[in-house]
């Protein structure tokens, strides 16, 4: 052996030796740890209820209430009625301010008289020489001074003259606008000095007396709705209004599949502001339902809203609800079991299908009151 060439390359012997040993040392590591141990059958059967998820329920009988279809919705006056000249004429008064509630026949706006009255004085006198005119040709021709076709020229002449003079009384009639019935002026158009043409927009009058919730409801809900209908509406301000149901459209809306419904409401004292949101409330029918608080609701992986509870073979069950009623103390839901045992505590941490260790809320309140007396 050349102990030189060794001694040369002895720093490179030690370099890979103790990479080598590195490496062995490392596999040992590796392989040479115990195998996990299994776990005997007997002690997972042992240990399995110790953990299973605990939670809180309470077992309730459903009770018969009314379902009641809730949509949203506007108010609005019942009637909108956009007035116009019908007659020419220069603006010389005006008898309503905007927002002014005023009794049928109310003075909106008076035009100009002009030759009105002379125009309707010619037409009065025109009418009584037609008039003679036709009575002297009759008696004529009882005695065969005047033909046929003069008499009917007699009588053409009397009911123009007639025709004229109703214009004329039309035509000053025309001249003052008047409210067409009870009701508030929602806009004017034109203010003294004005001068306006037939068809031009005067004012638009509202009818602010009785005021309609307008909404829309589903295909399944519509059946359930009737004209005559007694039902009431929410509105924004909180107030609580009754009414009837006066109108159901009779075909669907093509976009949204929905039926137009409106709610009449009485407003003759004029408190109702129109114009707002609101909620309608139609009674629907008579079910079974349970009242929970509305945080128990929950959704599934397809969207739907219901609640879990606990079936008879013990295990988490999520059933799809539908809300029939909702008030201040909470939601009416239907499409539980009569008698079901609900989660109201810890449901957010299992899933349908897992056995769970139930727990009667009336144990954990009888267990908080022992630990308070145990304390004292």
């Amino acid at each position: 052996m050349d102990f030189g060439k060794v001694k040369k390359f002895r720093s490179w012997f030690i370099s890979v030796g103790i990479a080598v040993l590195v490496t062995v040392w490392l596999a040992s590591g590796q392989f040479g740890e115990d195998a996990p141990e299994q776990t005997p059958a007997s002690v997972i059967t042992s240990t399995a209820p110790s953990q299973q998820s605990s939670v809180r329920v309470r077992t309730q009988s459903a009770e018969e209430i009314m379902r009641t279809i809730v949509v949203n919705g506007e108010t609005a006056p019942a009637r909108v009625v956009d007035l116009a000249a019908e007659t020419d004429g220069r603006i010389v008064h005006v008898g309503i301010d905007r927002g002014a509630n005023v009794e049928r026949n109310a003075i909106i706006v008076r035009l100009d008289e002009r030759d009105r009255k002379a125009r309707l004085a010619q037409a009065e006198a025109t009418l009584r020489q037609r008039e003679v005119e036709y009575q002297g040709r009759l008696k004529l021709k009882g005695e065969s001074y005047v033909s046929e076709a003069q008499l009917q020229e007699a009588i053409a002449q009397l009911e123009t003259a007639k025709t004229e003079l109703m214009r004329a009384q039309l035509d000053l009639e025309y001249m003052t606008i008047r409210a067409p019935f009870d009701g508030a002026l929602q806009e004017r158009h034109v203010e003294v000095g004005d001068f306006v043409k037939a068809g031009d927009p005067i004012a638009r009058f509202v009818d602010n007396r009785r005021i309609i919730v307008t909404a829309n409801v589903s295909e399944f809900d519509a059946g359930y709705v009737q004209t005559g209908q007694t039902a009431q509406a929410r509105l924004a301000t909180g107030q609580t209004v009754h009414g009837t149901i006066r109108y159901i459209a009779p075909v669907a809306d093509e976009a949204t599949r929905t039926f137009t419904v409106e709610l009449e409401v009485d407003n003759s004292d004029g408190r109702l502001r129109a114009g707002g949101t609101a909620e309608l409330q139609v009674p629907a029918e008579r079910v079974l339902a349970h009242r929970i608080s509305p945080s128990l609701l929950t959704l599934d992986d397809a969207g739907n809203i219901g609640l879990k509870i606990i079936n008879d073979e013990g295990e988490v069950e999520f059933v799809v609800a539908d809300v029939a009623l909702s008030t201040n103390d909470g939601v009416w839901v239907a499409g539980l079991p009569d008698l079901a045992t609900i989660i109201t505590v810890g449901q957010g941490f299992v899933v349908p299908g897992t056995m769970v260790s139930a727990v009667p809320e009336g144990d954990v309140d009888t267990a908080v009151a022992i630990k308070s007396d145990d304390e004292d």
